[in-house]
C-alpha cells in the first residue's frame, strides 16, 4: 500500500545503511524496520536498583551540606593553583 511517510534524517541514513549492508531495498529495511518495532514484546523496564553502602564519612563531616564542602575545597585547589603561576 503506497504511503508517505517523513523520515528524520538520522533515520533514513540508519535504513540506508542497513539497505547497504543487507543488500536489500530501502522499501525492504524500512517495512522489516517497521515489523520488528511493531512485534516486540518489551515489557515494563524493571528500576535499576543500586544497594546501598556505607560512605565511610569521617567524624564532623556534614553530609548534608556536601555540595558546599565540595565548593570549598574546589575554591581552595583553585587558589592553590592560582598562587603557584606567581
Amino acid at each position: 500500500m503506497p504511503t508517505t511517510v517523513t523520515l528524520d534524517q538520522d533515520v533514513a541514513a540508519k535504513l540506508k545503511q542497513t539497505a547497504r549492508d543487507r543488500g536489500i531495498s530501502f522499501k525492504e529495511a524500512l517495512n522489516s524496520s517497521v515489523r520488528r518495532g511493531l512485534s516486540s514484546t518489551e515489557t515494563t523496564p524493571q528500576p535499576y536498583r543500586l544497594p546501598a553502602r556505607r560512605l565511610g564519612a569521617k567524624p564532623g563531616v556534614d553530609l548534608d551540606r556536601a555540595l558546599r564542602l565540595a565548593g570549598e575545597l574546589e575554591d581552595a585547589e583553585v587558589v592553590r593553583k592560582l598562587a603557584m603561576r606567581k
